[in-house]
């Protein structure tokens, strides 16, 4: 009996490792067909956060001012920015896309004092300014003093991307703009009665006036003061674009050029701060370089967006100075603020929120 113990011994050895080899193989080949999971980490991929955020303008918007019919128009037309905006951005287009053609939704409605909505200066004319900028790479590219662009915020996107210059103004801007096959339109496109008409109340008085300016009628088309639009979006490669249109202030000089082309004053984007759009009285705002002033803010004071844009109007409010900002951060937190009645404007989010606004809380 003594003499079978060891060679059973043996077999139980062998068995067991064998049996251990079997696991291990098992081990290894599930391993190689897994991914190692972090602790805390999910299955599936973690969706990128994205949002646009518009504005159509700043002023004296007051609800006792406004009829049904007018909330109606610039609400559903605001929606439609968004909306196409946020299109781009759901299919993973660009943020630079994105702020484009929203931008060209209002430069198409006369609602707006951008492109076809366009104010006029001291001599009957109309004078479109716009710029649009590449947080990703500060790009940039603005037209200035246009006058037969239909959608001056295109013709910008071109001097971005087609030259080495950021900014080309009047009869050169459009020649250029004319070689790449940006739609160009005759001076009648631009009239609206309802512009002619303030022009003329404008000269009467002898002052300028600062587009949806105090003329408080119930005609479809607000003239609260700053008619102004931009669009600010953030894509999900984490990449912010800015833009800003606008066809500056009833009855100003001929020539005069506002903050809305001029990077760094009325739009500016940096994907390691934030992307913002201005309105208002533009002087104040290149005055104080108002949108590169709150990315500074934010990078070098450590302040919140919301924070930046409350001491950039404030510093223009102490200037005498009216208008409004609006932006988003780099995790797509979005900011507004304006020292006026109101301000036209709204934002989309890829967590579900729609939210359009007028007057001031």
């Amino acid at each position: 009996m003594k003499s079978h113990l060891p060679k059973l011994l043996v077999v139980s050895l062998l068995l067991i490792f064998f049996i251990n080899c079997k696991k291990s193989q098992n081990t290894e080949s599930e391993t190689q067909n897994s991914t190692p999971k972090l602790r805390g980490e999910t299955s599936e991929p973690t969706e990128k956060h994205f949002a646009i955020v518009i504005h159509g303008g700043a002023g004296t918007i007051k609800k006792a001012n406004m009829t049904s019919e007018q909330e109606t128009a610039y609400h559903e037309k605001l929606q439609e920015a968004l909306n196409i905006g946020y299109a781009v951005l759901e299919k993973g287009g660009t943020s630079l896309e994105a702020v484009q053609k929203a931008i060209n939704v209002m430069e198409d409605s006369p609602l707006f004092n951008a492109g076809k909505g366009a104010v006029f200066n001291s001599a009957g004319k109309n004078e479109l300014d716009a710029s649009i900028m590449d947080g990703k790479t500060l790009n940039s590219g603005a037209v200035a003093g246009v006058s037969h662009i239909k959608n001056p915020i295109n013709a910008a996107r071109i001097v971005m991307d087609s030259t080495r210059h950021v900014l080309l103004s009047g009869k050169g801007a459009e020649n250029f703009a004319k070689q790449y096959g940006v739609i160009l339109v005759e001076d009648d496109y631009f009239h609206t009665e309802r512009r002619y008409n303030q022009l003329l109340k404008a000269q009467k008085k002898d002052k300028v006036s600062l587009d949806h300016s105090a003329f408080n009628t119930h005609e479809l088309i607000d003239d609260h003061k700053y008619g102004t639009v931009g669009a600010v979006a953030l894509d999900k490669n984490g990449n912010i674009a800015a833009a800003t249109s606008t066809g500056g202030i009833t009855n100003k000089k001929y020539g005069r050029i506002g903050d809305s082309p001029l990077i760094g004053a009325g739009t500016y984007a940096n994907n390691n701060t934030c992307g913002v759009s201005c309105t208002g009285t533009g002087e104040y705002f290149i005055r104080t370089l108002a949108a590169h002033e709150a990315s500074n803010l934010m990078q070098y004071k450590n302040l919140s967006l919301q924070e930046s844009f409350e001491n950039v109007i404030g510093q223009i409010d102490d200037l005498g100075g009216d208008g409004g900002m609006v932006g988003l951060d780099k995790n797509a937190n979005i900011a507004w603020y304006f020292n006026t009645e109101g301000m036209y404007r709204g934002y989309k989010k890829s967590n579900g929120e729609n939210v359009i606004q007028f007057y001031k809380k």
